[in-house]
């Protein structure tokens, strides 16, 4: 493809998007002329049917029986009934007036002055969308520093409330989990509020819950007297969750314009609506998807944004993306295992780190290059004669992308003027849709994850056989693991049960005694009878 032939590419297909300036760039996609008018012609209109059918309250997750209704987080007119349109918008009121509270010191901690950070609990979309939002829009302006606990990890635990230390006291923790069963939020849950005990305080007064109304997680805030609830209605996935009070409510709380942020969606809403293909970035988004992955994930999606502040888009996307798409069934029950990997980290960072690879390694991928034109809102200065480090950016971006096309590697650009909360929201809702449409495209349901809960539910069976391993060690004297999975009639479990015995005398707070064998599989184990008690088993 000579270079006069790219540029009429370029002016053909650039998509700009004309109430936010978001601007998509597909023509190094390597897609053949009239790819996009065939697919427009052969594809497109029953993808945008099914788009306007879930809009409009249809019964778009069928496995579950729910509406999906993400969009009308940020455009309330546009739910199907009035009734869903006023709890939205007075959801939306109620976060704001709170917010405002707590930044007056009217809401503020058991003891005297007010709230100075907010502890985020939750997991997945309860987590990945809030730090993507608050880590993208930080600035010394914040009226509170924002911590997550997204994992049952405990050091990792640990860390964060030691980062808060003293000042956990000053600490607003929103808990967010829409069942109230989510096993790692209700650690997090448990963990902070063993901590606020520590210092003396009720964890209640300092705690507020983003879940399910009726759900456990409102119960026990009702029960403890939390300071507030803010709802999770359930035509709402977790990976769409950002633009509700998942994310609304630690964003306002940080002090970002949320009403900016809910702007950039809406519009960026309004312009993916379009039929128009090559005016409608999040079809041609997922038209490139279709042509580059061939249909069926034969490549990967490489996310690299030209911006630090979205360095985490990638880990974002990976769940919006990969949990959407990665299904064993189609809608019609055929197997299709579709999936679509994501990945990456941020430029230029990536070009001395993988690069290489796309480059002149093997060709399994393709890529999205974000950009953002503004540097900063200072002036810059020159780090060489007429150069400033952001023109090395700039520089950088350019010159990959033209390194990756010389070796026939596919890549899109999206480009932002700045990188604001209008922009991030645009961008957010941009991949919504590109997500929701080719799953139409490749005949999936979007908005479920039976593989997840198939993974909770297997999680769960592990800490079952663990307290019947205690209770045996409780009984016997030691024994290798072989002999205590027989002793349980767990034979087909002896690895289960070899890998929870290592893990229990891997920590001496456990009270699981081991004592090592001529090999790693001859280790006896026992308790120390004076640890264990009810309360442990």
């Amino acid at each position: 493809m000579t270079k006069p032939h790219l540029w009429e590419r370029y002016k053909q297909y650039l998509c700009i998007c004309p109430h936010t300036g978001l601007r998509l760039d597909v023509s190094r996609m390597l897609f053949a002329d009239g790819y996009i008018e065939r697919m427009a012609a052969e594809q497109m209109g029953k993808v945008f049917r099914e788009m306007e059918a879930l809009e409009t309250g249809a019964i778009a997750n069928p496995d579950e029986g729910r509406m999906v209704g993400h969009y009308w987080l940020r455009n309330p007119g546009c739910a199907p009934n009035p009734e869903l349109a006023a709890d939205i918008a007075d959801t939306l009121g109620q976060i704001k007036t709170f917010a405002g509270e707590v930044h007056s010191g009217r809401v503020h901690p058991s003891e005297a002055g007010c709230f100075e950070n907010v502890l985020v609990v939750g997991i997945g979309g309860s987590a990945l969308g809030p730090q993507l939002l608050t880590d993208a829009l930080r600035s010394e302006a914040d009226r509170m520093r924002v911590f997550f606990l997204d994992n049952t990890d405990p050091d990792g635990i640990d860390r964060t409330l030691g980062d808060l230390g003293e000042g956990l006291g000053r600490t607003l923790t929103l808990v967010i989990s829409k069942s109230g069963g989510t096993a790692e939020t209700r650690n997090g849950m448990v963990e902070a509020a063993h901590r606020y005990r520590r210092l003396g305080l009720d964890f209640g007064r300092h705690a507020v819950a983003v879940t399910g109304r009726g759900s456990a997680l409102h119960r026990r805030m009702q029960g403890e007297k939390w300071l507030a609830m803010f709802p999770m209605w359930d035509w709402v996935g977790g990976r769409t969750s950002v633009t509700s009070a998942v994310g609304i409510l630690p964003a306002a709380l940080q002090g970002i314009d949320v009403d900016a942020f809910l702007a950039g969606a809406g519009d960026m809403d309004i312009t993916t609506r379009q039929h128009e293909v090559v005016s409608n970035p999040a079809a041609l988004m997922a038209l490139m998807w279709y042509h580059a992955a061939e249909g069926r994930g034969a490549k990967d999606l490489v996310i690299i944004p030209y911006k630090d502040r979205v360095a985490l888009l990638a880990r974002y996307l990976q769940q919006l993306v990969m949990e959407s798409l990665g299904k064993e069934l189609g809608l019609d029950g055929a197997a299709v295992h579709q999936g679509l990997t994501v990945y990456g980290n941020k430029g230029s960072t990536d070009q001395h780190a993988y690069v290489q690879q796309l480059r002149e390694g093997v060709h399994n991928f393709f890529v999205t290059f974000v950009e953002v034109v503004r540097d900063r809102v200072e002036a810059s200065i020159e780090v060489e004669p007429g150069v400033t480090s952001g023109d090395y950016l700039s520089g950088f971006l350019l010159g990959t992308r033209e390194a990756l096309f010389e070796k026939g590697r596919a890549s899109m650009t999206i480009t932002l003027p700045e990188l604001n909360a209008r922009t991030l929201g645009a961008m957010i809702a941009l991949y919504e849709r590109t997500v929701g449409l080719y799953a139409t495209l490749i005949n999936v349901n979007a908005y479920h994850q039976p593989g997840v809960e198939a993974g909770k539910k297997a999680a769960g069976r592990v800490i079952e056989l663990q307290r019947r391993i205690l209770a045996a060690l409780k009984r016997e004297q030691a024994q290798t693991a072989e002999e205590i999975a027989a002793a349980l009639d767990a034979v087909d479990e002896v690895e289960t049960v070899y890998k929870v015995l290592e893990h229990l005398a891997g920590n001496p707070d456990r009270g699981v005694v081991k004592t090592d064998g001529q090999d790693p599989f001859q280790a006896r184990y026992c308790c120390r009878e004076e640890f264990f008690t009810e309360a442990h088993l």
